[in-house]
């Protein structure tokens, strides 16, 4: 079995909890504060103690079979791996750090050839994985050519999604159209897998006349009511409670029509930081209590802009905090799009069934800026985003799978991303030489129907055009 972390970075934390107890020993009676000093930093090293749980609500975690190999994620803590797709009760939490679940590792091999098969759609075909391969491909293509454009002072703004490619695309290529998505800014391959065009996208960026939006929101701001995904907003954490409140009307609607399962399930994302906003604990708080049929869908890639999680909890990580909620969860290796797609399905099928929440962390990291207003440099090391990029690339780990089946080679792969570039490159061209909304469009769907007082606004801005035609001569106008 290939190793998922230097043995060096797994016992790192030992040898320096080792250190640390020699040095402690030497303080024994020489003072309160040496020896609480000691204390709490090896409880920091060796994690929080379970005293306070009965041992009747400790789950035994070897009956998941967590493997012995473990793997540093966001924090740079070592966490287990297990290939058991578990999605663990609130009454049933593990004990110590919360295990991972993964199928495949960093070079695509599948980890349990007894297990990981199930986990794989059995009617996956060479058609279907290399739509999946493609979806990342453009996602990956489109960030960089957008990114560069902003630069260029063609766009005002972006935001990548470089590292997290198989966090979308494996947890949309589980979902149907009818599922009900909320987003928060890093989900663009959740929507271009659902069939939001180049057109559309590049549209929304440059605010023009084909944007679905009408060139009120900046870019990246997507939103698609035909494809069941919700317009983002910029404020953190909004999202959340809004989306409890929507798999709530689902339910009820499903009610009102002699059923127990809504029509779909809710599926809202947000990162790591927006955990540590008070619209988390709210949404969660009443999703728990009303059993309202979502996915909490928690995209930890290690930092909230510049803060770094090390900053942000002491607990383990996000997944831990279900229990607070009496809530199910399950967290996943969000590099290995297997898992995502068979954790997000599972999920899915629960939350429906049995009409309550389910909360999902994916672990992965941000190789891209946080977007082209941040520079990562200065909070970060080049080194640490090229090894990430390098060694644990979710594109290249579907790609080296692929590649072992023969649906995949190398010129197939250059052959894929060539034909994407050239798709990118046209729809932004093409988004570049429309004009922006006509000046009087920004009336229409502010409410279904027009108000009389809008009508009113409406029409003193016509009248003010048309008496000074010489300064409204540009586009849009």
């Amino acid at each position: 079995m290939i190793r998922s972390a230097p043995l060096a970075l797994r016992l790192s934390s030992r040898r320096l909890s080792s250190s640390i107890s020699s040095q402690c020993s030497a303080f024994n009676g020489k003072g309160r504060l040496q020896s609480e000093l000691c204390s709490k930093a090896l409880t920091s090293l060796r994690g929080p103690s379970n005293r306070h749980f009965s041992s009747s609500t400790l789950h035994d975690i070897s009956t998941v079979d967590i493997d012995s190999d473990s793997r540093i994620y966001a924090g740079d803590v070592p966490l287990p791996l297990t290939t058991d797709c578990t999605i663990f009760e609130a009454d049933d939490i593990p004990t110590g750090k919360y295990p991972v679940f993964r199928v495949m590792d960093e070079n695509g091999v599948i980890r349990d050839d007894a297990k990981g098969p199930q986990y794989i759609d059995p009617e996956l075909n060479e058609e279907h994985a290399v739509k999946m391969f493609r979806t990342m491909s453009r996602l990956n293509v489109m960030d960089n050519i957008f990114l560069n454009a902003q630069r260029q002072g063609r766009i005002s703004f972006y935001m990548s999604s470089q590292g997290e490619e198989a966090v979308h695309i494996g947890s949309a290529s589980a979902l149907d159209n009818k599922d009900v998505i909320f987003a928060q800014y890093r989900e663009t391959g959740v929507l271009m897998w659902r069939g939001f065009t180049m057109s559309q996208f590049a549209d929304q960026c440059f605010s023009n006349s084909g944007d679905l939006g009408k060139g009120r929101q900046m870019p990246v701001h997507y939103g698609s009511r035909a494809l069941n995904f919700h317009t983002i907003s910029s404020p953190l954490t909004t999202q959340l409670p809004q989306a409890a409140g929507a798999a709530y009307a689902m339910k009820m609607e499903a009610v009102r029509n002699g059923s127990n399962r809504a029509a779909g399930v809710t599926v809202c994302y947000f990162g790591d930081g927006a955990a540590s906003e008070g619209d988390f604990h709210a949404a969660m708080n009443i999703a728990a209590t009303m059993d309202a049929p979502i996915i909490f869908f928690c995209r930890n890639n290690g930092f909230a802009i510049s803060t770094p999680v090390a900053d942000q909890y002491r607990g383990d990580g996000i997944a831990s905090r279900a229990k607070g909620y009496g809530m199910a969860s399950i967290r996943v290796d969000g590099n290995d799009l297997f898992a995502v797609n068979a954790a997000t399905a599972r999920a899915k099928e629960l939350a429906l069934s049995e009409n309550r929440p389910v909360l999902i962390e994916t672990m992965s990291y941000r190789v891209g800026h946080h977007s082209t207003s941040d520079d990562s440099t200065r909070y970060r090391s080049t080194e640490e985003i090229k090894k990430w990029d390098n060694e644990d690339n979710p594109i290249d780990r579907f790609r080296r799978f692929c590649e072992a089946k023969g649906w995949l080679d190398e010129e197939r792969v250059q052959t894929i991303r060539d034909e994407e570039k050239i798709n990118v490159l046209q729809a932004l061209e093409s988004a570049e030489k429309k004009g922006p909304p006509a000046l009087a469009t920004m009336f229409d769907d502010v409410y279904k129907e027009k108000t009389p007082e809008l009508e009113r606004q409406e029409a003193k801005l016509l009248e003010h055009v048309a008496k000074y035609p010489e300064r409204y001569t540009g586009p849009g106008h």
